[in-house]
């Protein structure tokens, strides 16, 4: 019986139904004839017979590319040839049309799908059949470029991007249908949903008992009552079942491998997992992610086979808890689960487009010591360690390798912490790294880590002084823990029951002297290499900062609310016997208590909360803290996280120089720098080594000024933090910044307060399949293509240097006119910075020698734009090969009326001039520019003028008032420097707009808290 192969032949293939019946037909055929792993060869016209792909991904190429025109027996896909031998492979067909997005998207999905590859059937996807009936559905008659499928994702995501409300959707539906009454269209947003979740990877609902015990999961997930308290997993009422089966409550769990397989699936994110072996610092010395740290140098060096090959998975976890209510008197408390991939580069692998949800822990109460519970079916999928899955790589032709996934460190908060790694975060033993031998004492009413002297030297004269805490410091630094002395610790500890029963694991119990600080043995340790991992868990910088931010500030401040120096702490020191100055007394009936010198007097806090105010930041460095500062300037309240982190490295070191006495202020300027130092791009090795030691020191000196009262766990914690960057890196990859921002993101995905943990998980799926689908969209704006808040544009590429820097103007452009001496002398600066003509300008100066003038350099600087001009122009006439348009665009000179900015964006830096500064909140007005010999000169932008040329070419100049910069009038101490600007240099000179090269930038300016006419620059 002769096949019928007319509809190969057809073009239109979107909306014919002849196509599409030959073609499930020729699948049908070829069923039987794949390999042992469901491939067969594709006979498109890209594949050419050349590349063998499954069943599913010939369907998506033949409809996507057509089916080759020269391949007449099917060979290769059951049909019966009686000419043997005829394997001949024609020629790929080269007038491809280029067809809707959403081929290639699903392509990809379906490639790498995780049940394709098991069962290498059409029919173990039917899931996909509605997807392809949309995509091969015109969005309305004559349109057949355009699927319906296309537009419903584009629609989708601007839902998405613009944080539309799934009412607006249906009206807008609506609205269309009305307009359009035959297009092919869902009806509303639950549809529309509903279609998008099938190209999601979904997830699983598990069971967990009431009392947080245990699981209804694996050898559990047919029981009806816990096996630790014998609770019904189902709601009861009246001790019997409601009408329906209601769990108590469900963990929702979303699996990793398919999430780390869609990374691979396409060749826009599968490339970048590599990045981590090709882009990893040369120089030791310099960290700039944390394939640079020692923990993971040391992890490639203990599991070799793992680093061999590149595209093997490294993991950061972090867990939180948040209120998804706006309501916060309501407690709820719902933790997610994230992952982070370490693989990307620093910019992309904390982007909220490449963190994973990896587990939604119910509420709402916090899991606490119970997270082991929750915490299993992930641990257990990491078992991708030792088997690993198959996986296609779409940057290397799609081949199958095993992906293998490792778990480096947790990101948590200090509390979180504690629920992760079983270390308890308080009593005498808080800390984690100095484990039993933490500096600690007991104060009124809480615990104070105090002490820092020990990790001095012995003959270091502090130690004997009685000054810090009455006594002489005899005891050694604290001792080194290695992973085998933990476990020995961990073997120590009881098995404690799960729960939060009355009867069973809510009972307290408490912990032997052997068992020290521990209240558990993690889960992550049944990871067998969890043990030898030097960086387990880190100590977030964030809140270590914010929280000693506060204590400083708050305490300086006299804040009633934040202030350590409090009557306890006052009596800490009398108990003591230091410090008597400080001690309270009575006066009659009253209760008095000395003024300390490390809290600002009523006058000087009201300066502090001025200076606060009146500070000015970089556009979109930092919130505006005026609004933070009380009306009455007596207090700064309401502080953020990032709030916390500008004033401990911006504002406070230059806000408490005058207003307390040297040796304090010098000693916090010391640990603000710390914190600068620590927090940046790029880590020193040598820096935190150095740190270390001079953390020590910082700490003693905080223990003079300071009572005990002061010192709590996080104080302590700054010690370790030098530590931590050396082996993990830089620290804006391991603190929770990008995490809890995101969790922002799965609060707004709450559309029913009544489902919290299933709005966000149904509202996360979508999204997830909504941001895989943009990276395809090149058409409208999505979160990979959108424009930075500062893009200059599209740069055009120019031959000269002067007419290559192109500026983005911003505001109103009027029209200057220059004056003649002024415009002579930026035409001479332009020419002059012209590298490109430089020959011209020793040839000028040569003949200024030659004509024997008294002032060659004036008559240079006069003479030579008229002499270029005159020069260019000749050689012009004659059609000299070496002049373009360009060179004579600027030879012409420029128009004497030039245009006049008052902001310009150039290389993704703003700048705006001083006129308009004065009236924003944000300063962007301040210039620093290198000089040839290493010198720094800094000033303010008065005016930004663009010269226009022939040809539509143009230079734009800065007018800007330089400061003088010598040695009497710039002083730098504690790395802060300050200049006079009561004297201005270089008055009325132009700087050409040299950004294109970075070799000027903005700076901040802060006005002294002082009477002086001196500037701080930041």
């Amino acid at each position: 019986m002769t096949t019928d192969k007319s509809w190969t032949q057809i073009r239109k293939r979107s909306n014919s139904a002849v196509f599409w019946q030959g073609l499930q037909s020729f699948l049908q055929m070829a069923k039987p004839h794949v390999n042992d792993r469901g491939f067969n060869r594709c006979p498109c016209n890209r594949c050419i017979n050349n590349v063998q792909h499954q069943l599913e991904v010939l369907e998506t190429h033949i409809h996507r590319f057509g089916f080759m025109s020269d391949y007449n027996e099917w060979i290769y896909h059951g049909e019966n040839v009686n000419a043997a031998g005829s394997s001949n492979v024609p020629e790929p067909n080269s007038g491809v049309h280029d067809m809707d997005e959403m081929f290639e998207v699903l392509e990809d999905i379906i490639s790498n799908d995780a049940e394709v590859e098991q069962l290498g059937t059409q029919s173990s996807n039917v899931q996909y059949d509605d997807l392809f009936t949309a995509l091969n559905s015109e969005l309305y008659a004559g349109v057949s470029s355009f699927s319906s499928l296309n537009f419903l994702v584009k629609l989708m995501h601007l839902k998405v991007m613009n944080k539309w409300t799934n009412k607006s959707f249906d009206e807008l539906l609506k609205l269309l249908k009305l307009a359009f009454p035959k297009m092919d269209l869902v009806d509303s947003h639950y549809e529309a949903k509903k279609l998008m979740t099938k190209m999601g990877l979904g997830y699983q609902y598990i069971h967990v008992c009431k009392n947080d015990c245990a699981l209804f999961w694996n050898e559990n997930s047919t029981s009806e009552t816990c096996p630790v308290c014998s609770e019904s997993c189902w709601k009861m009422q009246a001790g019997r079942r409601t009408g329906k089966n209601v769990p108590h409550k469900v963990l929702r769990y979303f699996p990793l491998a398919p999430r780390l397989k869609r990374l691979f699936a396409t060749t826009k994110t599968a490339k970048l997992m590599r990045w981590h072996r090709a882009g990893k610092s040369t120089d030791d010395n310099v960290m700039r992610h944390p394939v640079d740290g020692r923990a993971w140098k040391d992890f490639d060096r203990k599991h070799p086979l793992f680093a061999d090959d590149v595209r093997n998975v490294r993991l950061g976890l972090a867990a939180d808890g948040f209120n998804p209510f706006n309501n916060m008197s309501i407690s709820y408390s719902m933790w997610p689960v994230l992952l982070t991939t370490y693989n990307l580069p620093p910019w992309l692998c904390m982007k909220p487009e490449y963190l994973m949800l990896s587990l939604l822990i119910p509420g709402p109460q916090s899991p606490g010591k119970d997270m082991n519970v929750f915490l299993r079916p992930l641990v257990e999928e990491l078992e991708l360690w030792e088997s690993g899955i198959d996986t296609r790589d779409a940057d290397n032709d799609r081949k199958v390798f095993k992906m293998r996934a490792a778990l480096l460190w947790t990101v948590n908060d200090f509390p979180a912490r504690s629920s992760l790694s079983g270390w308890s975060g308080q009593s005498y033993k808080a800390c984690p790294t100095c484990n039993e031998d933490t500096p600690s004492m007991r104060v009124i009413e809480k615990t104070s880590y105090f002490g820092h002297r020990r990790f001095l030297s012995s003959t270091h004269r502090w130690c004997s002084n009685l000054d810090f805490d009455g006594r002489t410091e005899r005891k050694r630094p604290p001792r080194r823990f290695s992973s085998v002395d933990i476990m020995d610790q961990l073997r120590r500890v009881k098995t404690t029951t799960p729960g939060k029963h009355p009867n069973y694991g809510g009972v307290k119990r408490k912990r032997g002297d052997d068992e020290l600080n521990w209240r558990k043995k993690s889960i992550f340790y049944e990871l067998p290499y969890w043990a030898e991992i030097e960086l387990k868990h880190n100590l977030d910088v964030m809140h270590i900062e914010k929280n000693i931010d506060d204590s400083l500030l708050g305490t300086l401040m006299g804040d009633p609310h934040k202030s350590k120096d409090t009557d306890n702490a006052r009596r800490d020191l009398q108990n003591l016997g230091i410090r008597s100055e400080l001690h309270l007394y009575e006066d009659g009936n009253r209760l008095m208590k000395p003024a300390a010198e490390y809290t600002f007097s009523e006058a000087n806090r009201r300066k502090f909360c001025r200076f606060a105010r009146s500070v000015k930041f970089l556009d979109g460095f930092a919130s505006n803290l005026s609004k933070n500062v009380a009306q009455n300037d007596s207090r700064i309240v309401g502080l953020k996280s990032h709030d916390c982190h500008v004033i401990m490295q911006r504002l406070l070191p230059f806000g408490c120089r005058s207003l307390v006495n040297k040796t304090i202020s010098s000693t916090i300027i010391e640990l603000c720098t710390f914190f600068n130092q620590l927090c940046a791009r790029i880590v020193n090795v040598t820096d935190m080594v150095k740190a270390q030691d001079q953390l020590v020191i910082i700490l003693c000196k905080l223990e003079r000024i300071f009572p005990p009262a002061f010192f709590d766990i996080m104080i302590h914690l700054v010690l370790h933090l030098p530590e931590d960057a050396i082996l993990g890196g830089p620290v804006y990859m391991r603190w929770m910044y990008p995490f809890e921002r995101y969790l922002k993101r799965l609060k707004d995905y709450v559309r029913n307060a009544a489902k919290l943990e299933g709005s966000i998980s149904e509202g996360y799926v979508v999204d997830e399949a909504l941001t895989f689908c943009s990276r395809y969209f090149d058409d409208i704006e999505t979160r990979f293509n959108r424009p930075d808040r500062n893009d200059d544009g599209i740069h055009r590429t120019r031959k000269l240097f002067v007419f290559e820097s192109q500026c983005k103007p911003m505001g109103k452009q009027s029209q200057v006119y220059v004056e003649k001496n002024v415009w002579d002398r930026a035409e001479f600066y332009i020419l002059n910075n012209s590298p490109e003509i430089e020959t011209y300008l020793n040839q000028h100066k040569q003949e200024l020698q030659l004509r024997a003038c008294l002032n060659p350099d004036e008559a240079h600087r006069n003479e030579f734009a008229d002499w270029f001009f005159e020069k260019i122009y000749a050689m012009n006439r004659v059609h000299a090969p070496k002049v373009t348009h360009e060179l004579l665009s600027l030879a012409s000179k420029s128009n004497i009326v030039v245009s006049s900015y008052p902001a310009c964006i150039v290389n993704g830096v703003r700048f705006v001039t001083h006129a308009r500064d004065v009236r924003l909140k944000t300063q962007n007005s301040g210039v620093f520019v290198p000089g040839t010999e290493h010198e720094i000169f800094y000033g303010q932008l008065q005016e930004i003028l663009e010269f226009s040329y022939l040809n539509d070419f143009s230079v734009v100049l800065f007018k800007c008032k330089w400061f003088r910069c010598d040695s009497r009038r710039m002083v730098t101490e504690n790395n802060i420097t300050s200049i006079n600007i009561t004297s201005e240099s270089y008055k009325d000179d132009y700087d050409i707009d040299l950004l294109q090269d970075n070799s000027s930038s903005n700076f901040t300016l802060f006005v002294d808290l002082g009477n002086l006419p001196q500037i701080n620059l930041q």
